[in-house]
């Protein structure tokens, strides 16, 4: 059996699939973002919760939920006067993963 090369991977996307694609990618940039997803991995969290786990001010944690959530990255919910996130979709967690992976691979 041999291995095939990335190259020999190639598959079609459209130009609307690569659009999207960088959006994902450009709202996963920071990595604020990052810390945020991590964190929702294990379930839904209000903003308190989240400034208990990631080290950030109210007001920048709220922008950055803010950017995922009008991304489609992120789902909330109100109950109440709090505001609860989850993850909208599991392949971003894979995307994020596999990332984080193959950087510490590399390293």
């Amino acid at each position: 059996m041999t291995k095939k090369s990335v190259q020999d991977q190639s598959i079609a996307v459209s130009d609307e699939q690569i659009e999207k694609a960088a959006e994902v990618f450009r709202v996963m940039s920071a990595p604020m973002r990052l810390r945020i997803i991590s964190c929702l991995c294990s379930g839904e969290k209000n903003v308190g919760e989240l400034l208990s786990e990631i080290n950030t001010t109210q007001p920048n944690m709220s922008q950055h939920l803010n950017t995922l959530y009008q991304a489609g990255v992120l789902d909330k919910r109100r109950d109440g006067v709090q505001i609860y996130y989850r993850i909208v979709n599991d392949n971003i967690v894979n995307i994020c993963r596999a990332v984080c992976k193959q950087t510490d691979i590399e390293s």
